[in-house]
């Protein structure tokens, strides 16, 4: 199984605070895109994947209105 570093950044609803919360952890999946999945398991969302020339996976996901970004980096 491939291990990647995950950074969840979940950005804020609010006009005036450009703050978002950040998180790190790391994870085993040989698919970073089923993973994602099962952490959203019954609820609908919207996911869209850029990859960087690093080979780094950025998926930016939409779910009850709220945006997020996961970037799964292969350690």
């Amino acid at each position: 199984m491939q291990r990647y570093e995950v950074v969840r950044e979940i950005f804020n609803l609010c006009s005036g605070n450009q703050m978002r919360d950040v998180f790190i952890d790391e994870v085993e999946t040989d698919d970073p895109l089923a993973w994602l999945r099962s952490q959203f398991a019954g609820k609908k969302v919207e996911i869209t994947l850029t990859e960087q020339k690093d080979d780094t996976l950025i998926y930016e996901v939409m779910e009850a209105g709220l945006r997020q970004r996961y970037s799964f980096t292969a350690d």
